[in-house]
């Protein structure tokens, strides 16, 4: 309308107080996003160990609870190392080459394996054999055949791992099923220690600025475990 005049209003400009609250409210969506960002991400060696989540539950520290992770471990060992089949070929001629197989034993997972104490300062432990349940960088925990755990340190030890002499796995194109499955039979409730198998020395020698490194020598056939 003729002499009417248009004003346009404009909000007022925000308080001292409203920016502070503002600044707060950012801050803490900051905290809490970051908050669960550390749960879910994946938790360090030295995070769980705090927290307890590589100790027993009381009761499991029985070595029979072990025993099929044990045969899994085995068939692990089978697949990587090329193990002949049981009685596909002479005792003398199933040992893989040594050069072979040092290599991976290095790199190889040992949870699970058995190792028995060579050489040790301390010579109550000298003998000491068991399963392997944990490697830190510097200890092998065991459970033994007695139910007992054990805590070896790793330097200025010396360990005999043993591996099977023959496959665990069934292999069709090597030998008959049935045939295999008659020689494993009685087999599959002991351990690589209870039937012919390859021992090796292993040691670990910490290399200056390197950490720790497996040092795999000198692997030969026994016959039957200790």
């Amino acid at each position: 309308m003729p002499g009417h005049r248009h004003i346009t209003l404009e909000n007022p400009p925000p308080s001292r107080a409203s920016n502070a609250q503002k600044e707060h409210d950012t801050k803490k969506a900051r905290r809490e996003s970051e908050k669960k960002r550390g749960k879910t991400a994946a938790l360090g060696r030295g995070s769980t160990d705090a927290k307890g989540l590589w100790k027993l539950e009381n009761g499991s520290e029985k070595f029979d609870l072990l025993l099929p992770l044990h045969q899994l471990w085995m068939g692990y060992m089978s697949e990587l190392l090329g193990l002949w089949p049981p009685s596909s070929v002479p005792v003398a001629e199933a040992m893989p080459n040594a050069s072979s197989m040092h290599p991976k034993l290095v790199k190889a997972d040992f949870h699970s394996s058995p190792l028995t104490v060579r050489q040790r300062k301390n010579p109550c432990l000298v003998g000491l054999s068991g399963i392997v349940i944990h490697e830190t960088e510097n200890t092998f925990k065991l459970i033994t055949r007695k139910d007992q755990l054990k805590l070896i340190p790793k330097q200025n030890s010396i360990f005999t791992l043993a591996v099977r002499l023959y496959s665990t796995l069934l292999r069709a194109q090597f030998e008959p099923a049935e045939a295999v499955s008659s020689v494993l039979s009685g087999q599959r409730s002991g351990i690589v220690l209870d039937a012919p198998h390859i021992a090796f020395n292993l040691q670990i020698v910490r290399v200056q600025g390197k950490g720790n490194n497996r040092v795999i020598n000198h692997s030969r056939v026994e016959d039957m475990g200790i």
